[in-house]
């Protein structure tokens, strides 16, 4: 699989420094924190006013298009404590929410699933915190 630049802000950054921490304490040896750790790694960190409108944040709500089926679905990217998965809130902890964060607009993401490799495109933002000026949510 390719990897794009994708970007994440500080704000951002740190509280996931702080949640992959914490659930390290519990399991050192998990994977999908070994992801979200490689993802925060290479990432370009950036201001909250300075991150663009169409990158993926946390507390971003998101259209996306299944490139196998063209179906459309709807997901927020939320931290673990808030995810509801019957309310479109996806944990960025789990591999769709990694695979989100940080993606633009016109990106497509891929992550492995059992049966090989999910793709989506990312189609439009619905909601990113900081183009609204909310800034610490």
């Amino acid at each position: 699989m390719a990897h794009r630049q994708i970007y994440i802000t500080e704000h951002d950054l740190r509280r996931l420094k702080e949640l992959v921490a914490d659930l390290r304490r519990a399991d050192y040896h998990r994977r999908d924190l070994a992801d979200l750790q490689a993802e925060m790694e290479r990432a370009l960190v950036v201001e909250a006013k300075q991150i663009p409108a169409d990158v993926i944040t946390m507390n971003s709500r998101v259209l996306l298009r299944d490139a196998a089926s063209g179906e459309e679905l709807e997901l927020t990217l939320v931290f673990p404590k808030d995810a509801d998965i019957d309310a479109g809130k996806i944990s960025v902890q789990a591999p769709v929410g990694t695979a989100l964060l940080g993606y633009r607009v016109g990106d497509t993401i891929e992550w492995k699933v059992p049966s090989g490799v999910a793709r989506f495109q990312v189609v439009e933002m619905l909601y990113q915190p900081e183009a609204a000026g909310d800034y610490h949510l």
